[in-house]
């Protein structure tokens, strides 16, 4: 395991790579606004790949002296860690937020793309349908959640949801989207409380894409289905060797 803190704009990022060689992976936890929470999928991984998570500016121990920052310095910043450490490509895995925060970097940065996992996306949507659905199942069955480290750096939070909403409206997205050329892989859970929908139709756009669906799952796979998580993703993965 190495620490490694990486200056960036405003900010220095707070990295941790784990595993010796294979894949070079980077895991972006969701939020946003969050620290990093995905340790336990790393370690389902870290065996037969180099793993990088981080703490994104202003979150956990990451430091950032700004207001906030929109999703294209995000995007930067991620690159930015890739070039630390020097791979010349790597994959991709998201999980919540993450996951469209890694869609989003697929398309800005295609050429730094090996391969792209999305983990209990939200898909690229601002749905009343989703929400009311989302926010009732929510109040009425709840979900089993991690114990976070850190809390959420609420101006992050706000400053990149702003800008999420106004990317996902750019009049050419799902054609970009449907133009990627990459290994795609959608897990959803099958008892999560966010619908499946917006995440099938992101999948149904990419051409080499394929959906799975884990039984008796929830949002936070790992939790409660940590060996079939680890299942889907280790042979994924070894598609790219």
């Amino acid at each position: 395991m190495v620490e490694k803190y990486i200056t960036v704009e405003n900010g220095r990022i707070w990295t941790e790579k784990r595993g010796q060689g294979g894949v070079p992976i980077i895991l972006i936890s969701g939020g946003p606004g969050s620290s990093n929470y995905l340790e336990p999928v790393s370690s389902l991984i870290d065996d037969i790949c180099e793993v990088i998570m981080f703490d994104p500016k202003g979150c956990g121990r990451s430091g950032y002296d700004g207001n906030g920052y929109d999703l294209e310095t995000c995007l930067k910043d991620i690159e930015r860690i890739r070039e630390e450490y020097e791979f010349k490509k790597w994959m991709v895995i998201g999980h919540s937020w993450g996951a469209d925060l890694g869609l989003a970097y697929s398309l800005l940065f295609p050429q730094s793309i090996l391969g792209y996992v999305s983990i209990s996306g939200t898909g690229v949507q601002n749905d009343r349908d989703w929400k009311d659905i989302y926010n009732r199942k929510k109040e009425e069955i709840g979900e089993l959640k991690p114990d976070f480290e850190f809390e959420v750096n609420k101006m992050v939070h706000r400053s990149l949801i702003n800008s999420w909403r106004a990317f996902i409206k750019k009049p050419l997205l799902l054609k970009d989207i449907s133009q990627l050329q990459l290994p795609s892989l959608f897990i959803y859970a099958e008892n999560d409380i966010r619908p499946s929908w917006s995440i099938r139709q992101v999948s149904s756009l990419i051409s080499n894409s394929r959906y799975i669906e884990i039984k008796g799952a929830e949002h936070y796979i790992w939790l409660g289905r940590k060996n079939e998580l680890g299942e889907v993703l280790r042979a994924f993965i070894k598609t790219l060797y």
